[in-house]
């Protein structure tokens, strides 16, 4: 179940214990959902909160949105029931918190197949402790059913004893690690949250950097950060004509017989084709999902 290049700019953690945010994330302009049972649920919510978020994918209204339901895990009291429950709600995926093996993954896609899961139904990780880093390359290559790594950085700072600074520097080895884990096995990447949000400033930093990075987008907890990572994550209009041009010159370049060609001075050749096609394809399916969320919303 390999990436794609789907809209991933911006996606939101929503509590599963809260009705009204459920129901506020269907006007929302986030790329994708992740409706939590752990940890922005307290132990004597949990059940409540799964049957509120199950409740709430039964509804709809979500539109094109990509939707995770972050359960507990598999050693908690509520695991097992939040997978069951979770398995038939017409998520995209589950996202497994706070992954360390591929063994875990195994676990959860075992209980998801027994469950009755439908075969698309995706498998994402939380990489948010060393050892999970550690063996991020492991976990990648677990199942067919493993879409995408979330980076928990918030659990990983306090597990690396690490100082939470605004160019991440004790955290880039570590992203690094998680990125080119999740590349070679053809898997999605989403940086991890930023949790000043007095700090307009040193959020756009963050997804700038998370951006340049490779990163696909951005874990966001409140809605009013939505509008930056999405701008910030997508193709500009200068990188979208830039890679229309290239694909077209290249593209007469190869009926000519040639294997490379020179735009506006820069040597191009198929791998910035490659790349060139990825954006366009994303910034056509960013617009489809923009119209889609306006149709929805309307």
């Amino acid at each position: 179940m390999a990436a794609t290049t789907r809209p991933r700019r911006s996606v939101l953690y929503m509590p599963g214990s809260n009705p009204r945010a459920l129901d506020k994330a269907r006007t929302l302009a986030a790329d994708g959902l992740i409706l939590d049972l752990e940890d922005a649920v307290a132990p004597d919510a949990k059940d409540d909160a799964r049957r509120q978020v199950v409740e709430a994918l039964k509804a709809g209204g979500y539109g094109g949105r990509e939707l995770l339901v972050r359960v507990n895990g598999l050693a908690t009291p509520w695991g097992q029931s939040d997978i069951v429950a979770a398995a038939k709600s017409g998520a995209d995926a589950i996202l497994i918190p706070k992954v360390e093996s591929a063994d875990m993954v195994r676990q959860v896609e075992a209980a998801m197949v027994a469950a009755g899961a439908p075969a698309e139904m995706a498998i994402w990780c939380m990489i948010e402790t060393p050892r999970g880093v550690l063996r991020s390359a492991e976990i990648a290559d677990s199942s067919p059913r493993l879409a995408g790594f979330v980076m928990g950085t918030s659990d990983l700072a306090k597990d690396l004893h690490c100082a939470h600074t605004r160019d991440r520097q004790p955290m880039l080895t570590s992203l690094g690690l998680c990125l080119l884990a999740a590349r070679a096995s053809g898997l999605a990447a989403l940086d991890g949250v930023h949790l000043d949000l007095d700090d307009d400033e040193g959020f756009e930093f963050s997804c700038r950097q998370g951006q340049e990075l490779g990163f696909d987008g951005k874990t966001l907890i409140h809605p009013k950060t939505i509008a930056t990572a999405n701008r910030v994550f997508a193709p500009s209009e200068k990188e979208i004509e830039w890679s229309k041009a290239i694909i077209a010159a290249h593209t007469e370049a190869v009926a000519a017989g040639k294997g490379v060609v020179v735009v506006g001075g820069r040597l191009i050749e198929l791998l910035h084709v490659e790349n060139a096609r990825r954006l366009v394809d994303l910034a056509a399916r960013i617009a489809r999902l923009e119209s889609d969320l306006k149709d929805t919303a309307s």
